[in-house]
């Protein structure tokens, strides 16, 4: 009895899914897809009369998708990360 009072007080059951580093974890994944997003906007022209050749440059159609790619899969790591004890 005085075994698993003892274990029961060791356990701390603070009412979090994750642990602290899974938090830190997502927001830094959430970042990154903001920042993929704001690497994709822009391009536009001033003059709707005007095709801006700018909407299809490697930022906006390669590099951009990928970063967002890459937030989205580090938030699943930091989702599926065992939280330490």
């Amino acid at each position: 009895m005085e075994q698993e009072n003892k274990n029961s007080e060791n356990k701390k059951d603070d009412g979090f899914a994750f642990g602290r580093l899974n938090y830190k974890l997502l927001i830094i994944g959430f970042v990154i897809i903001v920042f993929g997003f704001i690497l994709m906007a822009g391009g536009a022209s001033d003059d709707p009369n005007v095709f801006n050749e700018e909407i299809f440059s490697f930022r906006r159609i390669t590099l951009a998708p990928i970063v967002v790619l890459f937030g989205f899969a580090f938030e699943i790591y930091a989702i599926m990360r065992k939280p330490e004890e």
